[in-house]
This record gives structure tokens, C-alpha cells and sequence, in this order.
């Protein structure tokens, strides 16, 4: 997938699933700041076979520097699916899955 596709889809409106609205209350990320990531991330990982859709995890850092991951899927309209901060138990420098 090119993220180009993605940041394209989202210049009038991307959607949050009612999980991402939940996860982003909790952990206090902003649609701002989810925007930011999906205008100056990566991706990082793809999901071709998602049971949400096509779908794509993106890394990026917001303007404050905090890091966040961002899983959307890519159907049009872009759906965010949820959003959280990596953890360094699962993550080498927010971007490598761990192996275990």
C-alpha cells in the first residue's frame, strides 16, 4: 500500500471507529494528533487480510514528539481502527515488532 493513497483519502475526512474514539479517550490522543501521524508517518506493517479491510499500520511521531502507531484501513472512506502509543516491550525504536 502507498501511504500516498492514504494521506490523498483523508484531506477532506478520515472516520474513527467507535474502538478508536474509546482507545483515543483513554489514552489521550487527539484527532489532531492522529492526523499528524498519517500526514508524516510510515507504514509499517500491512494487512491485506484484515477482518476489517485492507488495512495498514502507521508510524510517526506528533508535533510534540510523541510517538503513536495508527491502524487504518484503506477502503475508501479511510477508517481509523485504533491508535496507541508502542510500548518498548513489543517495539524496537516504535517501528520492528519484537520477535517472542
Amino acid at each position: 500500500m502507498n501511504i500516498d493513497f492514504i494521506r490523498d483519502s483523508i484531506v477532506s475526512e478520515f472516520y474513527l471507529t467507535q474502538h478508536a474514539m474509546q482507545k483515543m479517550l483513554e489514552r489521550a490522543i487527539s484527532k489532531n494528533e492522529v492526523s499528524e501521524v498519517i500526514n508524516n508517518g510510515v507504514i509499517i506493517e500491512e494487512y491485506p487480510n484484515d477482518k476489517y479491510g485492507p488495512s495498514c499500520l502507521i508510524f510517526g511521531t506528533t508535533k510534540e514528539e510523541r510517538p503513536l502507531h495508527v491502524l487504518v484501513s484503506y477502503s475508501n472512506p479511510v477508517w481509523v481502527v485504533t491508535t496507541y502509543v508502542p510500548s518498548e516491550e513489543e517495539w524496537i525504536e516504535n517501528q520492528y515488532r519484537k520477535v517472542r
